[in-house]
């Protein structure tokens, strides 16, 4: 059975080819769950994270863009923008405790994102958690 963690780097990948401009994707997404064998209750947390985060966009975005503290939107990389709208999705919309959220968010951008992520996403989200 998947863990959290495997669902929410499902949806990281969802997000990522969302952002690149598949927005097709979200006709797929049962279907890549099942391919990575997110099932049951963890495929009901993905697809309610995925969807959320996609609902929620605008709203997300304009979080990230509040945070910034150098460049733009479209200077953030799309896997670090991937995980950083999941995390903020969860912590703006979920009532998923902020310190795990967060942690997973850092965990994740170790594993799938570039040297410089963690402490970059670590810094928007702990910003955030603030406000």
């Amino acid at each position: 059975m998947a863990t959290r963690t495997q669902a929410r780097e499902s949806v990281i990948g969802l997000l990522y080819a969302y952002d690149l401009g598949n927005t097709e994707i979200a006709k797929f997404v049962d279907d890549i769950l099942e391919e990575k064998k997110i099932r049951n209750s963890q495929k009901e947390f993905a697809l309610n994270l995925f969807n959320g985060t996609v609902k929620n966009l605008n709203s997300i975005d304009e979080d990230i863009i509040k945070h910034l503290t150098q460049g733009t939107l479209e200077d953030v990389g799309s896997v670090e923008k991937s995980i950083l709208r999941l995390a903020i999705y969860e912590i703006q919309f979920e009532k998923l405790s902020k310190a795990i959220v967060i942690n997973e968010a850092i965990e994740l951008a170790k594993k799938l994102a570039s040297d410089g992520a963690p402490k970059f996403i670590n810094a928007i989200l702990d910003q955030l958690k603030k406000v």
